[in-house]
């Protein structure tokens, strides 16, 4: 190993001496696939196995790795947009665009797709299909040579505004895919961001698709080269870097649309997820869980998204109905996660983050330790955020009150241990 490494491993994205035909995406594969693009680092043993393979193990070892990246990034792992049989399976497109509908305040949200990526809507010759609406009624599609809005973005692969409307292009850099149309032409930026990460992981999660249907192709071809195997690899991993990035930028846009609706004047949601980030440090949690805890954080109030904005700008005293909507948020916001397959394990943090330790919490009455660790974290990192920021009816808290309340409650609200980690991460 050259001297100038780190002396804890290879860097995933340098060269061990060991590996045959200086490859140094076969160091990659030496780590659990779930890992490698948080740029973990593998042993210098490990890298000196990995050169230890003939080229016949080589091709076979290949093949493997891209099985197993089909088996972790298949359609079930990531966003279901492709590949539908027929006109019903459509459904959760149009689930997707009655979402961003209600997360957006919009009447009207249309997904339109290039017809090659809508074969199973065989009743339309137009060249833009749509596949999904909010809408009750809308026009089966459209031609990218007419006048509108909608093919003007589909051919520009930028977002258009008109006075009606607003539409984002679904694109990646090797394919133009289609276009999300809003039919409101006021929308907040954070709102047009958010509604713009859903269509880069759209289009990441359709080519991505196609590569791997690629694949399916060149394992099945007995004489395909070592070269191929390489290069499609090399084409996937990209492909899955570019996803993992736009789910985190998705992420990062929910919660400040969320912080929009919330009206907080700071980013509630950031803040806490920061928070988070140093009471784990403090008590000495590893990368994953810290990593875990801090989307947790982000997305903890992720069931405001898709209640009235209205709700959150009153002054004034909620009424029963819209105080039992925002009492309910929570399970609306697991729910939504749990159809965002890369966020799934982030689920159980925010589903008992308002559990107390003495039992007397919701949903379920968890008491104590029974409360995932994470929840007890995200429970006191929000809690001091909340109190600590500006809101349209109140001001900021002081910070030493604001710890004063929390010490007075710790061992009946929240965990003891995790206040402790608070008191000194703030200091």
């Amino acid at each position: 190993m050259k001297k100038d490494e780190n002396k804890t491993g290879v860097s995933l994205f340098s060269q061990s001496e060991f590996l045959i035909d200086n490859d140094p995406l076969e160091e990659i594969f030496a780590l659990n696939l779930g890992d490698f693009l948080s740029e973990h680092l593998i042993s210098e043993e490990l890298a000196h196995k990995i050169g230890e393979h003939t080229q016949k193990d080589k091709k076979e070892g290949l093949k493997n790795q891209l099985r197993e990246l089909i088996s972790i990034y298949s359609l079930s792992n990531t966003l279901c947009v492709l590949n539908f049989e027929t006109e019903k399976d459509y459904a959760i497109i149009t689930s997707i665009a009655k979402s961003i509908a209600q997360m957006t305040d919009t009447e009207i949200c249309n997904i339109y797709l290039a017809k090659e990526y809508a074969k199973g809507i065989s009743n339309c010759e137009m060249q833009l299909v749509l596949a999904g609406t909010s809408a009750e009624h809308q026009v089966p599609g459209l031609n990218v040579d007419s006048e509108s809005v909608v093919a003007k973005t589909y051919l520009s692969k930028e977002t258009q505004k008109d006075e009606f409307s607003i539409t984002i292009s679904i694109h990646s850099a090797s394919q133009n895919i289609g276009v999300i149309e809003l039919k409101n032409s006021a929308l907040q930026d954070e709102f047009i961001e958010l509604v713009e990460s859903i269509a880069n992981l759209f289009a990441t999660s359709i080519t991505l698709q196609s590569q791997i249907d690629e694949t399916y192709r060149l394992l099945n071809n007995e004489n395909t080269e070592i070269t191929d195997l390489q290069h499609m690899r090399a084409e996937l991993t990209a492909l899955i870097g570019d996803l993992c990035d736009y789910q985190q930028v998705f992420v990062q846009n929910l919660a400040n649309a969320v912080d929009t609706k919330g009206g907080y004047k700071v980013s509630h949601s950031k803040n806490t997820a920061e928070l988070a980030r140093k009471i784990c440090k403090q008590l000495g949690l590893n990368e994953k869980t810290t990593d875990l805890i801090y989307y947790a954080g982000l997305l903890q109030n992720i069931g405001k998204i898709t209640l009235p904005e209205s709700i959150f700008a009153t002054n004034g005293k909620l009424s029963d109905e819209d105080f039992q909507k925002i009492q309910n948020h929570a399970n609306v916001g697991v729910n939504l996660l749990m159809n965002i397959n890369f966020l799934s394990e982030v689920v159980p943090y925010i589903t008992y983050q308002k559990e107390r330790v003495d039992g007397s919490g919701t949903p379920e009455g968890l008491k104590g330790q029974s409360i995932p660790f994470g929840s007890r974290i995200i429970a006191v990192a929000d809690a001091y955020s909340a109190m600590t920021s500006d809101r349209p009816y109140r001001k900021a808290m002081p910070a030493e009150k604001a710890l004063e309340i929390m010490r007075d409650e710790a061992g009946i609200k929240w965990d003891v241990d995790v206040v402790n980690a608070l008191s000194e991460a703030v200091k």
